[in-house]
């Protein structure tokens, strides 16, 4: 089977639920946690890291076994991250508002509901709300190492989030 085919297939089997217990019997006896909503204190972006109002809403934090992250983030209108680069990447995932997101040396983009960001591994970039419009994304991050899921540059200044 070639290794394309492979990987399809062994995908399927596991959405469909046809992976059998056997295969799992080799990891230890684990648990689901539940993080309840509102368990978890909002955190306002610091001025170092964000341009504007900004709000983190924590969803899960890395553990030994997940390395990844992942957050809520809004923006109020005009609010913006400052420029960064990931190590491992990022993926943000827009669920409400109207934002922007632009790559170092591109033109500004703008990102609505259901649009999905994949930020590669070291490409420098920044992403917010429009001018007019609060936006809110889900980001997912992954540790490269304990406590190192960005690396954050320079603000982004008010001509670059204009387009200009």
């Amino acid at each position: 089977m070639k290794p394309n085919m492979a990987f399809e297939a062994l995908a399927l089997a596991a959405t469909m639920g046809l992976c059998s217990g056997a295969a799992f019997a080799a990891e230890t006896h684990r648990e689901q946690t539940i993080i309840r909503n509102g368990e978890q204190a909002a955190i306002k972006g610091a001025a170092q890291f964000f341009t504007g109002d900004v709000r983190v809403d924590p969803l899960y934090p890395a553990n030994n076994d997940m390395r990844s992250s992942g957050g809520s983030v809004t923006f109020e209108p005009g609010a913006r991250s400052h420029w960064h680069v990931h190590p491992v990447g990022q993926a943000l995932i827009v669920t409400s508002g109207v934002g922007r997101t632009q790559e170092w040396g591109k033109p500004v983009q703008e990102i609505r509901p259901g649009d999905v960001i994949l930020c590669p591994v070291g490409v420098k970039h920044w992403h917010g709300a429009a001018p007019n419009s609060a936006m809110t994304h889900i980001s997912i991050c992954e540790e490269k190492e304990p406590g190192k899921v960005v690396e954050w540059l320079e603000p982004v200044t008010d001509e670059q989030y204009n387009g200009r």
